[in-house]
């Protein structure tokens, strides 16, 4: 069974049986579920909704049945084809729509789709939202329109004009001070939108493109995820082309990893930091990241004392805190940039544009950009329990097991140790606990993680 349901969208595998796979009719109930959420929302049937895709091979299709179905409700749709996730939601407010959805899997392999639902400020909607979403969907209480009030339909195609002029208008971008340095730059968009809008943005900005995998065709040449161990093309590209850094994003182009000048991975967690650094060192302020995300954020944070807090995991969670805080700089250690002056959502774009403007201004290579913040390293592993172990009780004796140190439960529990950290969070679908480790060292972040887990067992 490959359908996923959550508070955020739906998202599955394309083909086999309805209920079990994204299927049609699976596209089709989603879209009239969200569709009728909104029209009671906004208590009135005539929306319109903004669309995008990413280059998923299952795209154009999936695009058919929620457009169709959108109207079907009344409502209108303003089409943006081929897209990304943060142009999506730069146009809905730009465009004072009601709402949009982004058609994508992010960084899941080619046979995933997904529909992921914003509100009329171009955000995903809320836990609550989302759930009174599932709730129409397994109702199918849906109520369509009649042949004089079906939903009109229109495309735009200036979108990531309107995107990137947005970011080279932001007062922290300097376009002059990139444009001097000419810099060349290898960019991966696994064959997706990313090799669209990043090289107009790169243009913008007088820096030279070298493509790779930049034909938006869905055909993903490795692993869309971009972590270390799918990305030896570019790694390789970027010295047998003697370029100044690589850029690498992943399929709707929320998330962005580097690859330094030798070929080096910058490391998705120190996107993030690098791009605090520079807005933090010109503005005092709050930084987000999530319980999850390195000890590096905060760091950086205090050599300009600014202050730092933790969310829970999760796009939506980092927002409401950043907004709670009025954070200057937020997102999470996948490479996601949040910077709020443009909009509240993970950007590939704006965060390649404050990542160039605080490289040219600091006069170095990206690699000695990269070793002046401090270096820490993350483990992951998980402990499988049998079913009839209660998982939150596990989770509150290893809170007072570590109650001397520093100790978070905004999101399962983290405990907070002087060089080191463990994160432990219950998975939602399975008896397992995942244990994130962070510490000076590969060995020592996995050494915690191994002490944690026959810490936990000696607890059952």
């Amino acid at each position: 069974m490959s359908l996923i349901k959550s508070i955020s969208g739906i998202r599955g595998t394309i083909g086999g049986k309805v209920g079990d796979n994204l299927t049609p009719l699976d596209v089709v109930k989603f879209a009239s579920a969200f569709g009728t959420w909104l029209q009671a929302q906004k208590n009135k049937k005539d929306l319109t909704l903004i669309i995008g895709r990413d280059a998923r091979i299952s795209g154009s299709m999936v695009n058919s049945l929620v457009t169709a179905t959108l109207q079907g409700l009344g409502i209108n749709v303003v089409d943006l084809g081929l897209s990304t996730t943060p142009t999506v939601e730069i146009m809905a407010p730009e465009l004072n729509a009601d709402g949009g959805i982004i058609l994508t899997a992010s960084h899941n392999p080619k046979q995933w789709n997904a529909l992921k639902l914003l509100n009329e400020k171009g955000e995903f909607i809320s836990e609550e939202n989302g759930a009174e979403v599932l709730a129409l969907a397994e109702n199918e209480d849906f109520d369509y329109a009649e042949v004089d009030d079906l939903g009109k339909y229109e495309t735009r195609d200036d979108a990531f004009d309107i995107h990137i002029q947005q970011i080279l208008d932001l007062p922290m971008v300097d376009a002059e001070a990139i444009k001097a340095k000419k810099y060349k730059i290898v960019l991966d968009a696994v064959n997706s939108t990313g090799g669209i809008a990043i090289p107009m943005l790169l243009d913008k900005l007088g820096c030279e493109t070298i493509k790779l995998y930049c034909e938006p065709n869905g055909q993903f040449p490795h692993n869309p995820e971009p972590l270390k161990e799918h990305l030896g093309d570019i790694c390789e590209l970027v010295i047998k082309e003697n370029a100044d850094f690589g850029v690498v994003v992943d399929p709707d182009v929320d998330r962005l990893a580097l690859v330094d000048e030798k070929g080096e991975m910058f490391g998705e967690e120190y996107t993030l930091v690098a791009v605090a650094d520079y807005l933090l060192k010109n503005k005092n302020g709050v930084a987000i990241s999530n319980l999850s995300s390195s000890r590096a954020l905060r760091d950086v944070a205090q050599t300009h004392n600014s202050e730092y807090f933790a969310s829970a995991v999760g796009e939506v969670n980092v927002v409401n805190l950043m907004k709670e805080k009025n954070a200057v700089i937020g997102g999470e250690g996948n490479g996601g940039i949040i910077y709020p002056d443009l909009h509240y959502g993970r950007d590939s774009l704006v965060g390649v544009a404050l990542f160039l403007t605080h490289l040219a201004k600091e006069n170095k290579t990206v690699s000695e950009l990269r070793a002046g913040y401090p270096s820490y390293f993350m483990g992951k592993k998980k402990i499988e329990l049998t079913p009839e172990i209660n998982v939150d009780d596990l989770l509150t004796k290893m809170e007072k097991e570590y109650q001397n140190e520093e100790v978070s439960t905004v999101d399962g529990v983290k405990i907070d140790f002087e060089n080191n950290w463990v994160h432990l969070r219950k998975s939602n679908t399975e008896p397992i606990i995942r244990i994130y480790t962070e510490a000076k060292s590969q060995e020592e972040a996995d050494d915690l993680g191994d002490k944690i887990i026959e810490k936990i067992k000696s607890l059952i």
